[in-house]
Parts: C-alpha cells; structure tokens; sequence
C-alpha cells in the first residue's frame, strides 16, 4: 500500500518524544536503557539538555524517534513551554514504589496538554516493576487512570530491562500509523478534486477513538 509518492519516501521521518514524570522516577534510565542499553544505579538528577535520536524501521520505513529528557526541571516545577514544543509523542513515567508520583500523573497530563497539542500520543508508563516487594501503586490501578485518561498503558523496569522497548515503540508505531492514515486521505482528497491545492507537506495529525487491549483509547498527536 502506498503511503506517499517517491519524493517523500526517499525523507525520513522525525518524531519528537518527550519524557516527563516527577524527578526520580527513572526516565533517564529509561531512555539510558533504550537508547544505549546502559543502566545507572546511582544516576543523578541529569542537568542540561538531554536528547537521544534513535532510528526504528516500521513497514519499510526509517524513522526516527528525537527523545527528550527534562534536564531536571521537573525538580523546581520548571519545565518549559519549549521542552513541549513541536512534541509528537510523550512517556508520563512514574514509580510503582512511590504514591505521590502517581498521584501526580494529573499534573503532568495538565501541563501537557496545556503546552502542546491535545491529541500527543501518551503512553503512562509504571516504571521500576522490578521492585515488587515495595510495590506502592498497582497494576490495576495504572490501568484504570490510563483508560479513564485514554491513554496507552505499560509497566516497566529499566533496571531489567523489561518493556522498555515496548514503551517507546508503542508511541512511535502509533504516530506513524496516524500520519500514514493522514497521508492516505490527503492522496485520496487530491484523486477526487484535482483542483484541491495542498500547503507544503506539513500534515496535522488527529484521530479519533481506537481500540487498545480491548479499551477505547483516543489516540492522536499534533
């Protein structure tokens, strides 16, 4: 099936995926674990500006995956608007073995929403499932807040390594699928008036309800 013409498959494609979660909570393991395979037990806050690019072949495709990490500011509630700016995709992580972190998941998804796009692929993710005995926050309940919030769901470890990959994937895989549904429909709106005039090839990407592990997710990004 044919997603676009020749002089756009020979580009790239490039998605800006944003991690966010309350300090601690593991996101520059995460992102240490998928994008070099390295873990760091007694990692400190990271400070500075902090992203990794990282290619994924979907269909035939490569794309690539600009993850950013918060650079600490989530420490001093300082994230700014231009850490979310032209963001795609976002990793709301929190700890399972710390409550307050998921408590806080409703602040995070306001900022997000209030700084980017309404309709960013967001996937929650409990990070640290490896710490099972201190475990705060259940499984069940991740679920629920992702469902009522129409979000992707997963728990992870990236002490382990366990669905860390998947995490990240799963947002990806999703905004490909929904700019290549856009791109389907753009070609399709041409075929049926010829007249019609597109404006470069900045696509908006919007979706509606899907189906996710049996639950109606809304999925989307800007």
């Amino acid at each position: 099936m044919a997603l676009c013409t020749e002089e756009e498959q020979s580009e790239d494609y490039l998605f800006k995926v944003v991690l966010i979660g309350d300090s601690a909570v593991g996101k520059s393991n995460l992102l240490a674990r998928f994008a070099r395979d390295e873990f760091y037990p007694n990692s400190k806050s990271t400070i500075g500006v902090e992203f990794q690019t990282q290619k994924m072949d979907i269909n035939g495709k490569e794309v690539k995956a600009q993850i950013w990490d918060t650079a600490g500011q989530e420490r001093f509630r300082a994230v700014t608007s231009a850490y979310y700016r032209g963001a795609v995709g976002a990793l709301l992580v929190y700890d399972i073995s710390r409550r307050q972190t998921f408590d806080d998941i409703g602040r995070w998804l306001n900022e997000l929403h209030t700084h980017s796009d309404m309709n960013v692929v967001t996937i929650l993710v409990g990070n640290k499932s490896d710490l099972k005995d201190l475990r705060e926050v259940s499984t069940a309940e991740g679920k629920a807040l992702a469902e009522a919030q129409g979000l992707f769901f997963i728990e992870t470890s990236a002490l382990d390594s366990s669905n860390v990959a998947a995490a990240f994937q799963t947002v990806v895989i999703e905004i490909y699928n929904i700019l290549s549904r856009k791109v389907i429909q753009t070609q399709e709106l041409k075929k049926e008036d010829p007249a019609w005039m597109g404006s470069g090839k900045t696509i908006v990407l919007h979706d509606g309800n899907q189906e996710v592990d049996g639950q109606a997710k809304k999925g989307g990004c800007c």
